[in-house]
């Protein structure tokens, strides 16, 4: 299983903090992304958006990033701070 977690105003979009999927299909992140685009409408809209940041195991990457059962991969809109 692939942990996928949400985080920010993605979070609050989605009303949804996490899912699971099986990762026998998900190779990288960029897979993950493909998989949630099919959740719901708003996912897919959700997830067209190029500037979402992702990490897998508390790593930045972009989605290339290969996964594997027991990953933790999260998705957050970019921060800014001041």
């Amino acid at each position: 299983m692939i942990k996928i977690l949400f985080f920010g105003a993605l979070r609050e979009r989605l009303q949804c903090t996490s899912l699971t999927f099986e990762a026998k299909e998900l190779h990288s992140v960029g897979a993950v992304l493909q998989q949630l685009k099919t959740h719901s409408t708003d996912f897919q809209q959700a997830f067209s958006d190029n500037n979402l940041l992702c990490a897998v195991n508390q790593q930045l990457c972009d989605s290339t990033m290969p996964v594997k059962a027991g990953d933790e991969v999260a998705f957050f809109p970019p921060v800014t701070g001041g």
